[in-house]
């Protein structure tokens, strides 16, 4: 027998038949390239070859673990993706806050929306496009930017190859990548701030400062908690696609991240177990991380995931 509570939930859905069928392409989509492609993690437990298959290559149970945290090379690259992501986070998670309070200060249309889009163009150009430009501009022969280092300091030689500035440069260039586009949901949510809050605190003497800093950052804090859960979900992922474009073998002490290694050790050095067993390894990591801080930040705050 179907419940009462069944029976009004399928009545509504058949209410709003439609709706679900505009869902239906989205669940597709993420059923065969999302939840199907997740099938393939049984390679980090086999000795996986290439034309045998999933099924016919052999078990190896917990060997491609075993292997990975008795590699020194595995250290280095998680130490070197720690260390990155941090700095993005230090730095880059307060870049698209202030380009938002920024960009909801300009008053005139027209130069606001010439800003936000300059603003958000670098975020649809391909980092292969983007890697070329910045390893131009910083070139030791002829790069504009690496001219204009050498006016106002000195000689700054080849930067991309000096492994004291290539994790500065990757998070310079990654804030400017991704700055614009990240700032869209707190001009979003500055646009539904009421306008009387302003008004009343300008009558009693709060100046555009005290405004932002008493009525806007309160009001969007929700919102950085999200976006702030969600990064230290990808505390692991350090940005695959920069650093691939940017990074060659003179700076690995310090660039070689977990994608990297597990890029070369699979496509290259055909030892597809052992890359699979990385890169569960990191999404295991990264799972841990984002249900236990939402544990902790739902306990201390209203603001969670879920």
């Amino acid at each position: 027998m179907i419940s009462g509570t069944s029976r009004r939930t399928i009545k509504k859905m058949i209410k709003m038949k439609h709706l679900y069928l505009l869902l239906l392409p989205t669940l597709v989509y993420f059923i065969l390239f999302r939840y199907r492609p997740m099938y393939g993690m049984v390679i980090a437990f086999k000795d996986y070859k290439l034309l045998r298959g999933i099924e016919g290559s052999s078990w190896v149970g917990l060997d491609n673990f075993e292997r990975l945290f008795r590699s020194p090379l595995f250290y280095r690259v998680f130490r070197n993706t720690l260390i990155i992501s941090v700095l993005r986070i230090i730095f880059g998670f307060p870049a698209p806050v202030i380009l938002a309070l920024i960009v909801n200060e300009i008053r005139n249309r027209f130069f606001r929306r010439t800003v936000q889009t300059i603003s958000y163009l670098p975020y649809f150009i391909s980092w292969v496009v983007l890697g070329g430009i910045i390893r131009e501009s910083l070139s030791s022969s002829g790069g504009v930017l690496n001219y204009l280092i050498g006016l106002m300091w000195t000689d700054p030689g080849v930067l991309l190859g000096n492994t004291a500035y290539f994790r500065m440069i990757l998070v310079v260039t990654g804030i400017w990548q991704s700055v614009g586009w990240g700032s869209i949901l707190y001009v979003v949510a500055m646009t539904g701030i009421p306008e009387e809050q302003y008004e009343a605190a300008y009558m009693v003497g709060a100046g555009r400062f005290q405004q932002n800093w008493y009525i806007t950052l309160p009001s969007i804090r929700p919102v950085m908690m999200v976006v702030f859960l969600l990064t230290l979900s990808r505390v692991l992922d350090a940005g695959f696609d920069q650093i691939f474009n940017l990074y060659h073998p003179a700076v690995y002490e310090v660039a070689d991240v977990i994608d990297t290694y597990a890029f070369r050790v699979g496509l290259i050095q055909y030892d597809y177990g052992f890359a699979t067993a990385i890169t569960l390894f990191k999404n295991a990591i990264g799972l841990v991380l984002l249900v236990g801080v939402n544990s902790i930040t739902r306990r201390f705050s209203e603001c969670s995931l879920w």
